[in-house]
């Protein structure tokens, strides 16, 4: 084998560090999330909706806690409180299973991203539940100005906040105040979801976009005082995708999507 001179080791070696900085860092082993997170009444996995290795994680947490007995219930952003699976037997076909979830894939939950999760489910006998607000109940929730005080004056601006960056600037200002209540109000729909399903010794997993797990801005500012819970942030594209003040448990690092202008897609759907 030839010696390489010690300029081209020096070479060598520091392009093997650029191409370790720009590996995306490994994901735990789902045993060493487990053991992490594990046990807690209340599991909070944030996803990033585009990016299925987070619901093929969803997927193996859902058979790893049914297989061991612990799972209580699956709670899902993806449907609206006050469906769940609860009546069907487990051979239950996937057109009951969305029938009784009230499944909308107008909404923008594809089901066959989110079916495999919820058919683990309810294979394992576990019942899923919807957590999301109504969509009947919207309206309501944007001129509730009570839902203005269920959170912090810091907590509403970050609020209004991520609604005014998240809308790529495109929205009236008179608009983020009504917007920022129907978020809190559907994380507090969440939050009372995933507690009425609590049961002694086993754990109620609620599944959502990461903005609604944050602990400082979602879900956990609306569970009754001293609610133990743990959380899980999936992050595609490694830390990159970390959200300032955002704070988890453990977190999924799975590698970065392809670049997408997301603001130019909003715009043009501003326009029709």
């Amino acid at each position: 084998m030839p010696i390489l001179s010690p300029r081209l080791s020096l070479i060598a070696a520091l392009a093997l560090l650029a191409a370790c900085a720009h590996r995306p860092p490994a994901a735990p082993s789902l045993d060493a999330l487990l053991a992490r997170t594990q046990p807690t009444p209340l599991l909070l996995v944030g996803e990033q909706h585009d990016a299925p290795e987070h619901q093929a994680l969803q997927r193996d947490l859902v058979q790893a806690l049914a297989a061991r007995n612990q799972l209580a219930a699956v709670v899902m952003e993806m449907a609206e409180a006050g469906r769940d699976t609860r009546g069907l037997a487990r051979d239950a076909s996937e057109a009951a299973v969305r029938t009784a979830l009230g499944w909308d894939e107008q909404q923008g939950w594809p089901w066959p991203t989110y079916g495999p999760v919820v058919m683990a489910a309810v294979r394992a006998g576990v019942p899923v539940v919807g957590g999301n607000l109504p969509r009947s109940d919207m309206r309501a929730a944007m001129g509730d100005a009570a839902l203005d005080r269920s959170v912090s004056a810091a907590v509403l601006e970050r609020q209004r906040e991520a609604i005014r960056s998240g809308h790529c600037d495109l929205l009236p200002a008179s608009q983020l105040g009504p917007m920022a209540r129907i978020q809190l109000a559907r994380d507090r729909s969440m939050a009372q979801a995933a507690t009425a399903r609590l049961e002694p010794g086993r754990t109620v997993l609620l599944i959502a976009g990461n903005g609604h797990v944050r602990s400082d801005l979602g879900v956990p500012l609306h569970l009754p005082p001293g609610q133990a819970h743990r959380v899980v942030v999936a992050r595609a594209g490694g830390a990159s995708g970390a959200e300032p003040g955002a704070t988890a448990d453990a977190y999924w690092d799975t590698p970065a999507l392809p670049e997408r202008d997301h603001c130019a897609e909003l715009r043009e759907r501003f326009k029709r």
